[in-house]
């Protein structure tokens, strides 16, 4: 070279070398000679470098022929390097700036291409990379070729030329390099591998990114320069984890620290003798007292233990005192809130029974009307036997009976007119729920709504019959809500539709001649049936065939049909109130109550909230029972009042209201003997107990025990039919008993 070369090291180079520096090893060429070579060799390194920009020329002419000498014996060495490292080995790659003749040295990957090298330079040297040219001895490189492809072996080193295609407008100008590291990125390294040969071996340099320690240095007499011990650049060897925590010693032992010091006044036991005085002025005379023995002072301290343990044992009887007093006040505060709570029941109780007597709605309500009658009849009929004779007695029971009579009449017409009710709110619910739009609980518990093509059917006929059954509106709104309906049937021709457009046009006339509405009443609810029909079609109502009880195929009609021996009409089995010793099919529901009302008048309420408690609680301690829901009104009436009769085992409480049916052994499942019938309070109480035999008297256990036998004889068939019964879940939804007919036959 003619003109002075002056080599630097790239900024971005030395940047990435930094960051690296925690994940990459120093990489050299004795590392693949470890497998071949099992034996341990002495390494001397001698480092050759250019560590100074200022450098002169000569020095750099010998370092440029070092490494071409290095290149040719990386080149031989790198031969037994395996296939599938080549790619990822280094190479060193030295370019020379035109025309100003500047060296950069970088450390490339061999198995990257020239584009690639390109780009590098392009964001480093802020040129353009189409407007970077590559030359190899005065020849173009193209961009697609790799430093594998050009010839460079892995460790090795290339020289390029770099040009630039518009030295006008992008010029290559040279990176300046820090001044404050000179540090290159490449060093060549000297190794010893054997006696009398050596191998020079490329390394890339590792940036610290730490401070590193001053560890003190050395002044120059004669030229007073200053030189400073240099930190290795190794990072420090972390020691492996044994599992045990370690704790240094510095931080464990105390520091300690010697300090003199000075008492405030001197003492000395110097006595008066011949040749000294020492002042007696402040002398203390001292006298002993009396002289206290070994068990004097052990009896003293008793005493005194004796009176600190009474004033403790006050202190505790007294804390002890008012907490009995606490727990007394508590207890009477408990027992007060509970007699007023129970009195607020017995009175909310009566005010319920009152209205239910007042206002009957359900079926359980005229129940309890008859039973009511029932009761009433039975005292008057005691009163005239006791108070009259003869034909006095007679006239009295012909009169009774008239009163009687119209008592049921009364009862009656309060029936019908709550069925008329109960009808309109059956109906208005079943349309109700034919319009209701699908819904279903996402897995985030959000509710989605889904209207189909028939649930907007459905709810455009529910609109429409509301407004046929409003009595409020006017002429007009009314001829309006007319034309609207015979719009909707006509577009089905049938039998039912032409009737119902017959009535619309007879309304519409007599509306048009001026008539009361009072005489338009019959026939306003002729179209309202006819149209409650059509809308409980299916073919004009598909939304309507999922809630019908009457199933659209008649094949299934004759499945689980029973004659029933009071009406002598077929029935479904829904329709029969079998009791769980019943070996055939006696009377329906309907018939069934029809007698209990001719003539024994009982009312079943209470007993159906005993079973309604009843399956409540079992659901909760065994979710697999399944014999509370085999038992009928009639078997729990039998159970409560011929097996118990009809109070409480312990304390003979007759109030069915407060009674409750509960297991006899808790770890047990309810069954009939398996159960025992208390009071609201006893059952809690009775819940709660661990051992039987011991809080009961063997009285009381032999009683309950011999229920548990007569019960286990009437209730055989239980334990037979609770196989064959189905799963509780699908049992949580029914009802105590039917529910409640609207209309009245």
């Amino acid at each position: 070279m003619s003109e002075p070369e002056c080599e630097t090291v790239s900024p971005e180079a030395r940047c990435a070398a930094e960051q690296s520096m925690s994940r990459e090893v120093i990489q050299t060429e004795t590392e693949v000679h470890e497998d071949d070579d099992e034996s341990t060799h002495e390494i001397k390194v001698d480092v050759c470098t250019a560590t100074d920009v200022l450098l002169q020329e000569e020095n750099i002419t010998e370092l440029i022929k070092d490494q071409d000498e290095i290149t040719q014996q990386g080149s031989e060495s790198n031969q037994t390097l395996s296939s599938s490292d080549v790619g990822s080995s280094t190479a060193t790659v030295k370019i020379l700036l035109m025309p100003e003749r500047h060296m950069i040295t970088v450390a490339f990957t061999i198995g990257l291409t020239i584009l690639d090298l390109k780009k590098h330079f392009s964001s480093e040297l802020r040129v353009p990379s189409d407007i970077i040219q590559i030359t190899l001895d005065e020849k173009s490189v193209d961009d697609d070729q790799t430093l594998m492809d050009i010839g460079v072996q892995p460790h090795g080193m290339v020289q390029f030329e770099m040009s630039s295609l518009d030295p006008e407008n992008y010029p290559m100008r040279p990176v300046k390099p820090l001044q404050e590291y000179n540090m290159p990125d490449v060093i060549t390294v000297r190794v010893q591998t054997d006696t009398d040969s050596y191998q020079d071996v490329v390394v890339e340099i590792e940036r610290a990114t730490r401070g590193k320690a001053f560890l003190g240095g050395y002044c120059h007499k004669v030229t007073k320069a200053e030189y400073h011990h240099a930190a290795v650049q190794t990072m420090p060897k972390k020691r492996p984890d044994k599992g045990v925590e370690m704790f240094s010693r510095d931080t464990q032992t105390v520091e300690l620290k010697n300090q003199d010091q000075q008492c405030s006044k001197n003492a000395s036991t110097q006595m008066t003798k011949i040749g000294c005085y020492v002042s007696n002025m402040e002398d203390k005379l001292i006298t002993p007292g009396t002289y206290i023995t070994a068990g004097e002072y052990h009896s003293k301290r008793l005493r005194a233990v004796i009176t600190l343990q009474s004033y403790v044992r006050c202190w505790l009887a007294k804390c002890f005192r008012d907490s009995l007093r606490q727990a007394k006040e508590q207890h009477l505060a408990w027992l007060e809130n509970e007699k007023r709570r129970k009195k607020e029941e017995k009175e909310q109780q009566i005010r319920d029974e009152y209205l239910r007597r007042m206002n009957p709605e359900s079926k359980a309500d005229f129940d309890l009307l008859y039973n009511a009658l029932k009761k009433w009849r039975i005292e008057e009929v005691e009163h005239i036997n006791i108070t009259l004779s003869g034909a006095e007695r007679k006239a009295a029971l012909c009169a009774l009976l008239e009163q009687e009579t119209q008592f049921i009449s009364s009862i009656e017409r309060h029936r019908m007119a709550a069925g008329t009710r109960n009808q309109d709110k059956a109906v208005q619910a079943f349309l109700n729920k034919c319009a209701e739009a699908k819904k279903w609980r996402a897995f985030d518990g959000k509710v989605t709504q889904m209207d189909t093509q028939f649930t907007i059917r459905a709810k455009e006929l529910r609109d429409l019959y509301s407004s046929i059954i409003q009595a409020q509106f006017t002429n007009d709104e009314r001829l309006d809500v007319l034309l609207s309906l015979k719009h909707t049937v006509k577009e089905h021709k049938c039998k039912l539709t032409q009737d119902i457009v017959d009535l619309i046009d007879r309304e519409v006339d007599l509306l048009m001649r001026g008539v009361k509405k009072s005489n338009l009443e019959g026939l306003r609810k002729r179209i309202a049936t006819l149209f409650l029909q059509f809308i409980k079609t299916p073919a004009f109502n598909p939304q309507v065939s999922k809630f019908l009880q009457v199933p659209q195929d008649p094949a299934d009609l004759k499945k689980n049909i029973y004659l029933c021996r009071g009406c002598n009409e077929y029935q479904s089995s829904t329709d029969f109130a079998l009791k769980t010793n019943a070996s055939s099919v006696g009377l329906c529901r309907c018939c069934m109550d029809l007698d209990n009302e001719a003539r024994r008048r009982e009312d079943f309420s209470l007993y159906k909230n005993i079973l309604r408690c009843l399956r409540e609680s079992e659901a909760e301690c065994s979710p697999e029972a399944k014999i509370t829901y085999l038992l009928q009104e009639q078997d729990l009436r039998y159970l409560v009042d011929v097996l118990w009769g009809a109070q409480s085992a312990l304390s003979g409480w007759k109030d069915l209201h407060d009674l409750l049916l509960v297991r006899w052994e808790k770890h047990l499942d309810w069954s009939p003997w398996n159960c025992i019938l208390l009071t609201k309070d006893e059952a809690a109480a009775h819940l709660k107990l661990e051992n039987i035999e011991k809080a009961y008297d063997v009285v009381v256990i032999r009683n309950v025990k011999q229920k548990h036998a007569l019960a286990r004889k009437y209730f055989s068939q239980i334990p037979v039919m609770a196989e064959c019964l189905l799963e509780p879940a699908a049992l949580s939804n029914l009802l105590v008993s039917k529910p409640i007919t609207n209309a009245t036959k």
